[in-house]
C-alpha cells in the first residue's frame, strides 16, 4: 500500500509538475496558492472515488468500463495510453534536462540513459519490489530537497497563507487564466494515467475487496497529500525568488526553466546541480509510473509477467523514439501534457462514477458505497467537464506558441 501511495504521488510529481508550478507561480504570484488549494480538494474527491471503486471491485479501469458497456473500457484505454505516451515523452525530456543540469550531459543522451535505467528496473527479477522501493525513496528525496529550497528562499509565507483563501490576481490576469492554471494542475496531478497509477498498483498487490475499503481510501488521501506538500513547498521556494528578484533577473540567468533559474539565483552554481537532481528524480519516477500504468491499460490481470515486462520495454522504446524525433520545446510539452490529461479526465472519471452509482451490486460485491462520496465525486465531475473544455482551448494556444 505504501508503494501504491508513493507511485501515485511521484507519478504526479514529475518534470511537468515542477515546470507548471514554477511557471504559474511567476505568472500568478501568491494567488497561485488558491489554485493549489482548489486542485487539492478536487484531487482528493477524485482519488477517493477511483481508488475505492477499483480497489473494491478488484478490476482495472478498462475491465470495469467493459463490464458497464462492451468496448467502453478499451476506448478509455486508448485515450489513457495515448495520454501516457504524451506524458512520458515529456518525462523523458525532463530527465534529459535534469541530467544536463546535474552532470552537463547532452539532454538527448540524458533522456536515453534515463530510459535505459528504467528498462533495467522493469526487466529485473523482482521488478515490483524494486519499483515500490525506488518510488518511496525518491519521494523522500523530493520532499527533503523542496523543504530545503523553501527555507533558503525566505518566501512571504503570511501573504501566501492569506491568498490561499482570498486570492488577488496580478494586473493583466483574469479568471479565465486562473481556471486554465487550475485545470492544468488537476490534469497534471490526477489526470490521464496518473488517476489510476496507485489504484492499479493496489489491484496488482491483491489488497482488494470491501474488507480493504477503509485502508484503500486512507492511502489514496495520503498520496494526494504527499504530492500536494511537495507542490506547496516548491511554490513557496519559487515565490521567494519571484518576490526578491525581477523577471529580468530571472530571465538573465539563461535557463529555460523557471525552477532552474530560481535554484541558480539562490544557491549559485551548486543550486543548478541541486535543481538537476530534483528534476531528474522527479522525471525518472514519473517515467516508471507512466510506463507501469499505461501498460496496465493494454493488458489484463491474466497477462504473464514476461509479456508485461516486454510491453514495458516496448513502451519505453516508443516514447524515447518520439522524444528523439519530435524536438518540441520541453517546457511547452510538459505543460501541454497536463492540459491534455485534464481534458481526458472527465471521461475516465465518469466510468468510475457510473460503476459506483448504478452497478455497485454486481461489480462491487454488494458493497455499500458512501453516498456522500458519490455526491462529492459527481460535483467534481461536473467541474472537470467545465475546466476540460477550457483546457482544450489552452492546448491549442500552447501548441501554436510552441
Amino acid at each position: 500500500m505504501l508503494g501504491a501511495m508513493f507511485l501515485m504521488a511521484v507519478s504526479a510529481v514529475g518534470p511537468g509538475f515542477i515546470t507548471q508550478t514554477s511557471e504559474f507561480t511567476m505568472q500568478l504570484g501568491a494567488a497561485f496558492a488558491a489554485a493549489i488549494l482548489i486542485s487539492v480538494i478536487v484531487d482528493i474527491a477524485i482519488q477517493m472515488n477511483v481508488w475505492r471503486t477499483l480497489g473494491v471491485s478488484g478490476l482495472y479501469a478498462q475491465e470495469l468500463g467493459n463490464k458497464i458497456l462492451p468496448g467502453l473500457g478499451w476506448a478509455l484505454a486508448a485515450l489513457i495510453f495515448f495520454g501516457g505516451i504524451v506524458f512520458n515523452v515529456g518525462n523523458i525530456a525532463g530527465a534529459g534536462m535534469g541530467m544536463n543540469a546535474m552532470l552537463d550531459i547532452d539532454p538527448q543522451w540524458g533522456g536515453v540513459i534515463s530510459v535505459a535505467i528504467a528498462i533495467a528496473i522493469f526487466l529485473s527479477k523482482k521488478a515490483g519490489v524494486a519499483l515500490d522501493r525506488i518510488v518511496v525513496g525518491c519521494g523522500a528525496v523530493l520532499i527533503l530537497l523542496m523543504t530545503y529550497m523553501a527555507i533558503a528562499t525566505s518566501p512571504p509565507v503570511g501573504e501566501a497563507a492569506v491568498q490561499t483563501f482570498v486570492p488577488t490576481l496580478p494586473q493583466g490576469e483574469d479568471l479565465g487564466t486562473f481556471f486554465f492554471v487550475t485545470t492544468t494542475l488537476i490534469g497534471g496531478t490526477v489526470g490521464g494515467y496518473i488517476t489510476y497509477a496507485g489504484a492499479h498498483r493496489v489491484i496488482a498487490s491483491g489488497h482488494t475487496g470491501p474488507e480493504n475499503a477503509k485502508t484503500i481510501a486512507r492511502t489514496s488521501v495520503m498520496g494526494i497529500i504527499v504530492a500536494s506538500v511537495i507542490r506547496y513547498l516548491l511554490f513557496l521556494a519559487i515565490l521567494g525568488v519571484v518576490t526578491t528578484y525581477s523577471v529580468t533577473q530571472i530571465q538573465e540567468t539563461g535557463q529555460e526553466n523557471v525552477a532552474a533559474s530560481a535554484f541558480l539565483l539562490v544557491l549559485g552554481e551548486w543550486g543548478l546541480r541541486v535543481f538537476g537532481i530534483a528534476f531528474w528524480v522527479a522525471a525518472i519516477t514519473s517515467i516508471l509510473g507512466a510506463t507501469y500504468t499505461s501498460v496496465s491499460f493494454i493488458t489484463t490481470q491474466k497477462t504473464s509477467p514476461r509479456v508485461r515486462a516486454w510491453l514495458f520495454v516496448g513502451f519505453l522504446v516508443l516514447t524515447c523514439t518520439v522524444f528523439l524525433v519530435l524536438g518540441q520545446a520541453p517546457a511547452t510539452l510538459l505543460i501541454m501534457a497536463g492540459a491534455f490529461n485534464g481534458a481526458v479526465l472527465p471521461l475516465g472519471f465518469a466510468v468510475i462514477l457510473i460503476a459506483a452509482w448504478f452497478k455497485r451490486g454486481s461489480l462491487l460485491g454488494g458493497y455499500n458505497y458512501p453516498k456522500w462520496l458519490l455526491v462529492a465525486g459527481t460535483l467534481v465531475w461536473l467541474l472537470t467537464i467545465y475546466m476540460g473544455i477550457n483546457s482544450l482551448t489552452g492546448i491549442a494556444e500552447l501548441w501554436q506558441e510552441g
